[in-house]
């Protein structure tokens, strides 16, 4: 390997698998391979649910194994909102309570009591979403855990706490908690102190690209890597690092993250704070250089993924063709709608969603597919759409980013519906940023745009022109909003 090519570990933990991705990063290319991957299996508990964040730290063990033996750094990213509470030996106290667990409910309204929901938004501007940890924190506050800790870490700060012994707060991970100005970039200390927050829980702020400590003596010898291997804290929210990834060398763009989630929307210079924001529901979350994600969270490929899972796994290319012989816009459910957020019995909450806005109840799994490829479609165009238009920012192309780049009809149907050319992939663009994150932080690749420009070099893509009229998208939209 050139002397000029340093090799990264982007340790990337999605809602239901993480991965270890090697990145090698030349100044022109641009090279990730995997090396380990495994599932993310959270557990029912009597206390409810919780992720088993011991079988993740194993997985990022052992993926590093297979990574090394000669690493240059190591970045770590991961969903946001959930966090652990340690002792004050450093001990965790109990597994962390995962974002879909059942204890936030009626917790909003008791935080409006306290904080309106429209000066909230104005504080902090994070769109309302029952997890937010803000929530989590308040529907804690007379537990015997959070009564006993000393400190909190989000998901990635934890884990590399547990690879350095060192503690921090990513500043894109903690501007998703709803405690954080997005004007000024730093703790939202009214907010806080008027819901009795401590935010002394919190470890000091860290930027992308600072240094998170170098991996224990343990670690390597548990990995076999050759030290010294230090951690760099990158983009630690997956969605942070997956913007940075967008391969876009047009300035009027749109992006797409797509997973678990969808997450669609802008990335501005500056937050959009206003009343019609918040009404739209609109988040502001902090991303690299200064700049601002400005975007919609949606339920995303999650309503697929529990309807597969309830069908038992069939193969998802026969469901998408399935799909494709199913007429369009024949049935289409809000793909916003918390009642979807809760697992089980998915296909079953679909078809009632569609009986009960009195549409056509879709049965087969081929037209359940199509039911929700229609509806996310349509909610990325509502999102592109009203993100233009509060903030001022017309686009001209929409980037897809993420696993849902491997859906192709997806793709397709989110050119047609928002009547603009979409540019699918990469793939793999969290685990991408983060790479080049690390490889900025060491002085192997250049600003943001120089980071785009690369990736548009040296990373595939596929591009989808619209087809059709979108006439019947705004006739769906309508029929939606009617309901």
């Amino acid at each position: 390997m050139s002397a000029d090519v340093k090799v990264y570990a982007a340790v990337d933990l999605g809602a239901s698998s993480g991965r270890v991705m090697v990145g090698r990063v030349g100044p022109d290319s641009l090279e990730l391979t995997e090396a380990h991957r495994f599932p993310n299996r959270p557990v029912r508990t009597p206390e409810g649910l919780r992720w088993d964040i011991l079988a993740l730290y194993a997985g990022l063990l052992e993926g590093l194994r297979a990574a090394g033996p000669a690493l240059d750094s190591v970045g770590i990213d991961s969903w946001a909102v959930d966090y652990g509470l340690l002792d004050a030996d450093g001990a965790l106290l109990g597994n962390p309570v995962h974002y879909r667990d059942a204890r936030t409910e009626g917790i909003a309204e008791k935080v409006w009591a306290t904080v309106p929901a429209s000066e909230l938004y104005a504080s902090t501007g994070l769109q309302y979403a029952p997890f937010n940890t803000l929530y989590q924190l308040t529907a804690a506050r007379d537990s015997a855990q959070l009564a006993s800790a000393e400190r909190l870490l989000l998901i990635p700060d934890l884990l590399s706490y547990w690879l350095t012994g060192e503690q921090g707060t990513e500043l894109t991970n903690a501007s998703t908690t709803q405690l954080v100005d997005p004007r000024t970039r730093e703790w939202s200390h009214d907010i806080a102190s008027r819901l009795g927050i401590d935010l002394g829980l919190f470890a000091p702020l860290r930027q992308p690209g600072d240094p998170a400590g170098v991996l224990r003596a343990e670690v390597l010898e548990e990995t076999g890597l050759r030290g010294p291997v230090p951690v760099t804290a990158v983009g630690s929210h997956d969605t942070a690092s997956a913007v940075a990834a967008v391969p876009a060398v047009e300035e009027r763009f749109a992006y797409i993250c797509t997973g678990t989630w969808s997450l669609a929307g802008l990335e501005l210079d500056a937050p959009v704070l206003t009343e019609a924001s918040r009404a739209a529901n609109f988040t502001n979350e902090l991303g690299l250089d200064g700049t601002v994600r400005y975007l919609r969270n949606i339920m995303g490929l999650w309503l697929l993924q529990e309807c597969v899972r309830a069908w038992g796994d069939p193969e998802l290319g026969e469901l998408l063709r399935e799909a494709a012989r199913v007429p369009a816009l024949r049935s289409v459910v809000d793909a916003g709608d918390a009642g979807f957020l809760a697992p089980g019995r998915m296909p079953e909450r679909i078809a009632d969603a569609c009986r009960a806005s009195e549409q056509p109840v879709p049965e087969s799994r081929g037209e359940i597919t199509r039911c929700i490829l229609d509806s996310l479609a349509l909610a990325h165009r509502r999102a592109v759409g009203e993100a233009q238009e509060l903030a001022g920012h017309p686009v001209d192309v929409v980037h897809i980013v993420g696993g849902g780049t491997r859906n192709a009809l997806l793709c397709q149907l989110t050119a047609d519906a928002c009547g603009l050319p979409v540019v699918a992939g990469p793939t793999e663009a969290a685990a991408l940023g983060n790479v080049l994150v690390q490889a900025r932080a060491h002085g192997l690749v250049g600003d943001l745009a120089g980071m785009r420009r690369l990736l548009a070099r040296t990373q595939p893509s596929t591009r989808y022109e619209p087809q059709g009229d979108t006439a019947r998208w705004q006739a769906a939209e309508a029929r939606l909003a009617a309901r």
